[in-house]
């Protein structure tokens, strides 16, 4: 049994597809089943009940499955023990996708140089996943909006973030003086998807305001949310990095009067894994970070102005 073998083994698991194992561990199906071959041999017990196109794991697989991510996070933990010095290595890096494409290339941008010897692996994911990766030790911090919970990690928060009432560029209330909670009841919104935190931010701020916002949509990415209230088929609330990073005349983003949505990022972590000096220092580099570090595109929306009113 060697730990190439337990790789194998638990990526097929987590996939439930042989195909998708070897896609995932960048090896060719034939090479990974043989190897699963000589483990199920060496074992004396098969590890996997072939069922068409499905698999089952067999009670050995059980077994194997309880104690092979252990040895793999162990061997894992040592090796960047043995390295660590502080300055190089890898930070793996996941954030939810109504975060990431806002925060993260300035996050990088403003302390990256004092990490100029280590290598940056970052991905998108929503909050389920991205704790399971966190917690296997796949990604060594997690970027996600509150509320979340899960067992084994830390979980800290960092900032707190306005949520901004988006209206297309002609709509009624763009040059209303304030605009409150009543003003919006009836207003169709376009939201996203349950799979992400962000619609349930929205949905508790509707319901501590006593109303349930008429949906016209339910979207996978934001900036499809952006476009659609700029095309008037209903207003939004959209954090407020997302309306400084995009663009666009034909939408405008004004705060809510009185006790304005908001959302509070955090960034979360294994505490029973080992963390790096690397990682540690990284980590202490985001708390001291303040405000949100947002890279704008060309043409995004100044401090205020025409398309993002107070």
């Amino acid at each position: 049994m060697d730990l190439g073998q337990l790789k194998y083994f638990t990526k097929i698991v987590e996939h439930g597809s042989f195909t998708r194992a070897a896609q995932d561990c960048s090896v060719s199906q034939p090479a990974l089943s043989q190897q699963i071959a000589k483990l199920e041999k060496e074992l004396g017990q098969p590890l996997f009940e072939r069922q068409g196109r499905s698999i089952e794991v067999t009670p050995a697989g059980h077994v194997l499955w309880a104690q092979a991510d252990k040895i793999l996070q162990m061997v894992d933990d040592v090796k960047r023990q043995i390295t660590d010095d502080g300055q190089t290595g890898r930070i793996g890096i996941s954030a939810i996708p109504t975060i990431g494409p806002y925060f993260i290339p300035g996050l990088l941008k403003a302390i990256g140089g004092q990490f100029a010897q280590a290598s940056f692996v970052v991905n998108e994911d929503v909050t389920d996943v991205l704790l399971k990766r966190c917690s296997n030790g796949e990604v060594d911090l997690g970027i996600l909006a509150l509320p979340a919970t899960a067992k084994y990690l830390t979980i800290e928060p960092l900032i707190e973030e306005e949520l901004l009432l988006a209206l297309p560029a002609n709509h009624r209330f763009v040059d209303k003086p304030e605009i409150f909670v009543d003003d919006i009841r009836d207003e169709p919104f376009v939201l996203l998807d349950e799979a992400h935190c962000l619609q349930e931010n929205v949905q508790s701020f509707c319901n501590t305001q006593r109303f349930q916002p008429v949906t016209t949509s339910r979207i996978q990415q934001l900036i499809t949310v952006q476009n659609l209230v700029g095309l008037g088929h209903g207003v939004s609330l959209i954090p407020e990095m997302a309306c400084r990073s995009t663009a666009s005349d034909r939408v405008v983003y004004r705060s809510i009067a009185g006790e304005a949505p908001k959302r509070t990022i955090a960034v979360c972590w294994n505490p029973y894994r080992y963390q790096s000096q690397l990682v540690g220092n990284f980590l202490k580099a985001l708390r001291e970070l303040g405000d949100p570090p947002i890279i704008q595109a060309e043409g995004s929306l100044p401090e205020s102005g025409p398309m993002l009113k107070r």
